[in-house]
């Protein structure tokens, strides 16, 4: 019989961390005043209680091991479970959403999604706002775990190729994710508290730097205003576009570097890469502007760069209306937000080491073609790639897309148009934030769709976060038997 119990004493022990963290929001609500720090009271015994004793009602079933299967089990039921209680300070609060539109708002924030339901996010108390960015927080530091710990062991997505540098976690996947994760979250924290420090010299208000500190390290995208960027400031827009790019690199060469080696950091052709196509998208896109929008060179690269970064790394921080700056930016940005930034990172998206493996795979098949007796190995970061991630790169490449296009058609079915859907469903699935058009564009809002299309879009951000394949497998009957 599959036991569940190791399952449920992880996540029940997350979600009484979840409930404790409502007692942050409750403090600031109290200090600021405004009368709606019983909401998170409330939440915060509701959520602690009940992770508390679901976690209590499993320990009997800990072990030293987790399986393969309940490991599969663990990561989806994190993020499931989660956006649940983090809905309900906005289902009881000021929003006072339906339960839909807070589990939407939920799932978002902790899947660093950043597409949003609420407008007037000016007028929210103090609280929700911190909430809102804690969400995001919380969920950028987890997928990072998640990718250096959880999915190399689970062979999703051609993210087994980092085993060797995610440390040896096979067996031991609990115990070497808290020692992983404690050295990730100290960079994670220092860089959040450099960035906060950064947007308060930049201008910001202390909550603004703070929840804006948070949303841009966790490349989540939620801001305190329904403007985002729009007015937060020429300095400001320069802080995010750095900090973003830094939040898109794979953390573990932060803590490599830390450790006093600068080496891996350097060599890293992920890293690379993706630099370089950041740094081309950013000059094609000041050009067009040169040429078609604005005569001013230092604000057509600062508005390329800021919107072209936090599409690029899913972000989704809008300082423009950039579906307004022509047919070409719009369908630059669709596809730019198809690439993502670096593994081990808080980005999304397919991710850049994915684009490396399947280019490298195609040259290695043109040469074979042209030379049908040689002996062409693809090769990343000098080291032979095996079949097996090759074949896990390419499935996911293909449910990436076939996921897409299926969940284009569902939206289209509930009555969205044509743009509306594709891009839903690709801002859904890589995890970005805005999508195009005028409803859920950088000037939209996603707050008028029909409840269906939220249900959608809800369960399509769960399944990108968690690279598809991790989600997907839980729908096999194999997998119940093994």
């Amino acid at each position: 019989m599959f036991d569940l119990r190791p399952v449920g004493y992880v996540v029940g022990l997350l979600v009484a961390c979840l409930g404790v963290s409502m007692l942050f929001p409750m403090g600031l609500d109290l200090l600021a005043g405004n009368g709606h720090w019983p909401v998170f009271a409330e939440s915060a015994i509701i959520t602690t209680i009940s992770g508390g004793l679901m976690a209590l009602a499993s320990a009997n079933g800990v072990r030293d091991r987790i399986t393969i299967q309940q490991t599969f089990l663990l990561t989806s039921g994190v993020w499931l479970a989660l956006p649940v209680f983090g809905a309900i300070p906005f289902f009881l609060g000021a929003t006072e959403a339906r339960f839909v539109d807070a589990f939407f708002e939920a799932m978002s924030g902790l899947t660093t999604t950043g597409s949003t339901v609420f407008f007037n996010l000016e007028d929210l108390p103090e609280g929700l706002k911190l909430w809102r960015g804690l969400l995001q927080w919380f969920g950028g530091i987890g997928i990072i775990v998640v990718a250096m710990v959880f999915l190399p062991e689970l062979r999703v997505g051609g993210m087994q190729i980092f085993r060797s540098e995610g440390f040896d976690t096979f067996g031991k996947i609990l115990p070497r994710a808290g020692q992983i994760a404690q050295s990730i979250s100290l960079i994670y924290l220092v860089l959040t508290v450099i960035c906060g420090l950064a947007y308060l010299a930049a201008g910001m208000s202390s909550l603004d730097a703070l929840v804006h500190a948070m949303t841009t390290i966790a490349t989540g995208g939620f801001a305190n205003t329904d403007a985002s960027f729009a007015q937060a400031g020429a300095a400001a827009e320069y802080v995010a576009a750095l900090f973003m790019i830094l939040a898109a690199l794979p953390f573990v060469r932060y803590v490599q570097l830390v450790a006093g080696t600068a080496r891996p950091l350097a060599q890293d052709t992920q890293i690379r890469t993706f630099l370089i196509t950041a740094l081309a998208l950013v000059l094609i896109m000041t050009l067009w502007q040169l040429g078609t929008i604005t005569s001013s060179g230092e604000t057509a690269f600062r508005k390329s760069l800021f919107n072209t970064v936090s599409i690029l790394t899913g972000t989704g921080y809008a300082s423009a209306d950039y579906g307004q700056w022509g047919p070409f930016a719009v369908v630059m940005f669709f596809f730019v937000g198809l690439i993502g930034g670096c593994a081990g990172s808080t980005s999304c998206s397919i991710k850049v080491f994915r684009y490396q493996l399947l280019f490298t795979s195609i040259r290695a098949q043109v040469r074979k073609i042209h030379s049908p007796h040689g002996l062409f190995q693809p090769r990343y970061q000098g080291r032979a790639v095996s079949e097996d991630v090759l074949s896990s790169v390419m499935s996911f490449f293909v449910l990436f897309i076939v996921t897409m296009g299926v969940v284009s058609v569902l939206l289209g079915m509930t009555g969205l148009s044509f743009i509306t859907s594709v891009s839903g469903a690709a801002t859904a699935l890589a995890n970005i934030g805005p999508g195009l058009g005028p409803q859920i564009g950088p000037a939209g809002n996603f707050a008028a769709l029909n409840d269906a299309a939220k249900w959608i879009l809800t369960f399509t951000m769960l399944i990108g976060r968690l690279e598809l394949l991790a989600v997907y497998v839980l729908f096999s009957a194999q997998f119940w038997r093994g």
